[in-house]
């Protein structure tokens, strides 16, 4: 038997006035899926307990099996274990984004949070940038005195590492979930540790500005990296072991470090593919080629798509359809295919980990449709995968019980 785990970030949503008051999954053309809810069960989980917040830091290792209640200290540290950065007791890992905070003749705490990917930077451009920073001597010192490494990677998700850490009381808030709204009221604050990570920002800003990295990226008609933003704080995470406690190891395919973190710290293999980005632009067939692989090596693959997540943050409503489809026709559709032509069983287990709503732009609370499918028996249940049908379907109250499901016999 083979059990694959689908995730698509973020599919889940409200029902949206522009779609006749339907939500995107029940919009979007997905002739596979729908087959399978067809056939299989179709219900509704929530992944994330509250008073947690909604984010796939506290789903996804909800549907890992790790309640997030017990085991969640922030995102960033599971970030560090996908880069193999090595946490030591006292220290406290962030996530550091490339931003763009608004142009003009303003204070830094008047400008509004445009993007907080820096409109999707691109991997040469995110490195040009992080390297103004720390070629930049005042960075460089503001650094060491609040006693933080900066590790660089090519994409708008930096990590940071402050060592002898004491986070207690200090407020971090996420860009993503406060787009168009003024920077100062969301800067680190709760505690006067804060004063070093705001430092850090309003000095990145000063120097990220007019950079000529900057400017090439405004003169192409690309949002500017011009700030950092401090959010996703924690201290060192310990998971216990995917083996011991399902009776099987696998692999965790993912264009995003969250993702991969958490399936390292499992004991599952990190699986990374050639332009796999996280966006729209993913490849989504080398995903395809990646997840066949290792469903020869392994009886449990995980396949992670970031896209419909990120395009319901930058505010592209045709894009997340699009990404809907294309997890539909570009990965369920071909990996099923596979499976089938092999003649091997499969149970298949697909949902949105958290809604992410098109009206706010930002991760939203609240039970998710989750899909499951047997090759070796029909349902006739005549589902279709989506927010509606979930709700008709067994509710599941604590999401940590999703992969019990999906490996029962």
């Amino acid at each position: 038997m083979k059990y694959l785990l689908v995730i698509g970030d973020g599919m889940a949503d409200d029902p949206v006035p522009r779609l006749g008051h339907k939500t995107p999954l029940q919009t979007a053309k997905k002739p596979t899926i729908d087959r399978m809810a067809s056939r299989g069960l179709v219900g509704s989980t929530v992944n994330c307990p509250p008073p947690l917040p909604a984010g796939s830091e506290t789903a996804i290792l909800s549907i890992f099996g790790c309640d997030p209640r017990q085991y969640f200290t922030g995102r960033s540290p599971m970030e560090a274990a996908a880069a193999g950065i090595k946490m030591r007791p006292g220290d406290a890992a962030f996530r550091c984004n490339l931003v763009t905070l608004e142009d003009g003749d303003m204070p830094l705490s008047d400008r509004r949070i445009l993007s907080h990917s820096a409109g999707s930077i691109d991997g040469p451009s995110a490195m040009a940038s992080t390297a103004a920073l720390l070629e930049d001597p005042r960075f460089s010192k503001a650094l060491r005195d609040a006693r933080m490494e900066l590790h660089r990677f090519p994409a708008f998700r930096q990590l940071a590492i402050q060592h002898d850490s004491d986070i207690r009381d200090i407020i971090f808030i996420p860009p993503h979930d406060h787009l168009g709204e003024p920077a100062g009221p969301l800067f680190p604050s709760g505690n006067p540790r804060a004063a070093v990570f705001t430092h850090l920002m309003e000095l990145a800003h000063e120097i990220l500005n007019h950079h000529p990295a900057t400017e090439k990226r405004r003169a192409s008609g690309c949002l500017p990296a011009n700030g950092i933003w401090f959010w996703a704080e924690g201290t060192a995470v310990a998971l216990p072991s995917f083996q011991a406690q399902y009776g099987m190891e696998g692999a965790v395919i993912s264009a995003v470090p969250l993702c991969h973190g958490i399936g390292v710290l499992r004991g599952l293999e990190m699986v990374e593919v050639e332009g796999a980005t996280g966006e729209l632009d993913t490849n989504f067939e080398g995903k395809v080629e990646a997840a066949w692989a290792k469903l020869q090596q392994y009886d449990f693959v995980c396949l992670h798509l970031e896209a419909p997540d990120e395009c319901t943050h930058n505010g592209d409503l045709p894009g997340k359809l699009q990404a809907i489809e294309w997890l539909d026709s570009r990965l369920a559709a071909p990996l099923l295919e596979r499976l089938e032509r092999a003649d091997l069983d499969h149970r298949v287990l697909l949902l949105s980990d958290h809604k992410t709503l098109t009206a706010t732009r930002g991760h939203g609370a609240g039970p998710v449709p989750f899909l499951l499918y047997d090759s070796r028996r029909d349902s006739k249940s005549g589902s279709t995968y989506d927010e509606p049908s979930g709700e008709k379907g067994p509710f599941l109250e604590n999401g940590t019980g999703l992969l019990t499901l999906l490996f029962e016999a």
